[in-house]
């Protein structure tokens, strides 16, 4: 049996509850942690990283990262979650 990945999801609604803007900043963010992917996947780089999806979560832009990336690239763990620190940004999950 594998062990589930945990997860931590970042949402586009800021901490005093308005939406993030701009409306394609997940895209964005998931861009740039594209190059982050498991030692030997041969993806493509049109695609994101398994680490770093952007999703829609109730209606809401959401990037969700996954811990593994930590473990990775621990700056581009540190880069994601200093993005949402700095614009205030809901995070859902452990940091740690």
């Amino acid at each position: 049996m594998t062990e589930q990945a945990r997860q931590l999801i970042i949402h586009g609604t800021t901490l005093a509850g308005h939406r993030f803007r701009p409306s394609d900043w997940a895209e964005r963010l998931a861009g740039v942690m594209s190059q982050f992917r498991p030692a030997g996947s041969a993806g493509s780089h049109l695609t994101y990283s398994p680490y770093a999806v952007p999703r829609v979560i109730n209606g809401v832009n959401c990037v969700v990262v996954d811990h593994r990336l930590r473990a990775l690239e621990p700056l581009a763990w540190k880069f994601v979650i200093e993005f949402a620190r700095d614009n205030g940004l809901t995070i859902e999950g452990e940091l740690e």
